[in-house]
């Protein structure tokens, strides 16, 4: 890929009105964003596509809408008040901050993310001076320092009361292990099964970067997986299997993904791996996390919280804690994946265009429909009609602005699979056109046909 195209990409994100800057107009926040029109379709798009495989198609799974408020003691337990954090340093010159561990790793160098500040900031003082400030270019920072990522509110915190701290959450997966005894004991669900939840997640982070891949606010498609302790391997590279075969079957070309394996393990993981994507500028990084929790989440909520969250197997009366495997991934990094993969440049009819390559299920528009001239009532109405026909099957888009070329063209930006072009011969014989996104390709529909012509 060009080196220059994630500005491409970014720039056909505003102009086609998919991705805005968050509170654009007051100069915009740093790591916010806001899906516009054809961005939520998409959107929405990989939402149902990830639901569907998840929960629609599995009698192994069901699906969960946890609240984005928690007990703070959740937190507590889960390790993310004293161990969510990144390595910090400010800029001695202009006072910006970076993140030690990823500034070492652009130069090569790991840091294992269970370090202390200690062994963090040796490692730092041994590699700084290969480090320029990203905004004025000088190498004199100060200590690197633990900055937590949990971000606090003040729900609660009326004036002259002392109230609680209470945060929103890090990741969205805590609420699936806070109701693991509520669905086990309200449904049929017996271990293995596995639960599913799109959820909110916030994180206040250093340094937000690569447009959608490090944001402040995200949203993160969690599914966690319990199982028998210890009978986790065979499921565990099934899983990591479906995730993978499950973007190639979405469209994201096969050489663009790839497995790494953690090398450095939080201290409940017995594995991890990461599903990797080559994002244009950026290279491999991470799209998608898969790991094995062992009985980490349930046995720590279960202490905190004084509630017994073993399983009962209804057969045999054995008594567990189950084990957890999971996969995560932020729905922002997913959708710039793909927004990147389908990008493309190619000519057309000897024309150079600009066209989203979207597999049909995720195209934001499925059909745009145009008549012929917008000054031609005959054609207009008749546009309408059939624009009013397929509107009840799928999401349509009536389109009468400029020539057809230009029609075309900006339906290409924005990955709609058909134009429907109605024309003076429909007005004679009901039929009309059908013009192919990615080949060009038109034939004629009756349009008493059109409906099961586009599914």
């Amino acid at each position: 890929m060009a080196e220059k195209e994630m500005e491409n990409i970014i720039s056909l994100a505003k102009r086609r009105g998919f991705v805005f800057q968050g509170s654009d107009i007051y100069g915009g926040m740093a790591g916010m964003y806001d899906f516009g029109p054809y961005g939520v379709e998409l959107l929405n798009n990989l939402k149902r596509a990830w639901w569907k495989e998840h929960v629609q198609r599995r009698e192994d799974f069901v699906g969960l809408d946890s609240s984005i408020f928690k007990d703070p003691r959740v937190w507590e337990a889960s390790g993310h008040t004293s161990g969510f954090s990144d390595p910090l340093s400010e800029c001695k010159n202009c006072n910006t901050r970076i993140r030690v561990d990823k500034e070492l790793e652009k130069i090569g160098v790991a840091a294992d993310e269970k370090m202390s500040e200690e062994e963090i900031n040796a490692l730092f003082e041994e590699h700084k001076d290969k480090i320029k400030c990203p905004s004025c270019g000088k190498k004199d920072f100060s200590l690197a320092r633990a900055f937590n990522l949990l971000v606090k509110t003040n729900m609660g915190n009326f004036a002259g009361e002392d109230a609680e701290v209470v945060y929103l959450p890090g990741e969205a997966s805590q609420g699936i292990y806070l109701n693991f005894k509520n669905i086990v004991d309200s449904t049929r669900a017996k271990v293995p099964f596995g639960i599913a939840q799109i959820g909110k997640a916030f994180r206040n982070e250093i340094s937000p970067r690569n447009f959608l891949f490090r944001t402040r606010e995200l949203e993160q498609a969690d599914t966690q997986y319990f199982v028998r302790p210890n009978e986790n391997k065979e499921k565990y590279e099934e899983i990591k299997r479906d995730r993978f075969n499950w973007y190639v079957k979405m469209g994201i070309r096969e050489e663009n993904l790839r497995w790494k394996q953690h090398d450095n393990l939080v201290f409940y993981a017995s594995d991890a791996w990461d599903i990797e994507y080559n994002f244009p500028s950026y290279g491999f990084d991470e799209l998608e996390g898969i790991h094995d929790r062992t009985d980490y989440d349930l046995s720590q909520h279960s202490k905190f919280s004084g509630v017994d969250l073993s399983y009962v197997d209804p057969q045999t009366g054995e008594k567990y804690i189950p084990w957890i495997l999971e996969t995560s991934v932020g729905l922002g990094r997913m959708f710039l994946a793909f927004l990147s993969d389908a990008y493309t440049e190619d000519e057309i009819g000897g024309e150079k265009r600009t066209v989203l390559k979207l597999s049909k299920e995720l195209a934001p528009i499925k059909v745009a429909v145009f008549p012929l001239l917008k000054n031609k009532p005959d054609l207009v109405a008749k546009a309408r009609e059939v624009f009013d026909m397929l509107k009840e099957d799928m999401m349509c888009e009536f389109d009468d602005n400029g020539n057809i070329g230009k029609r075309y063209r900006r339906q290409d930006e924005i990955g709609t699979p058909h134009c429907v072009t109605i024309d003076f011969d429909t007005l004679e014989d009901d039929t009309v056109t059908v013009r192919d996104r990615d080949t060009g390709e038109q034939e004629r529909v009756k349009i008493t046909e059109l409906v099961n012509h586009l599914r």
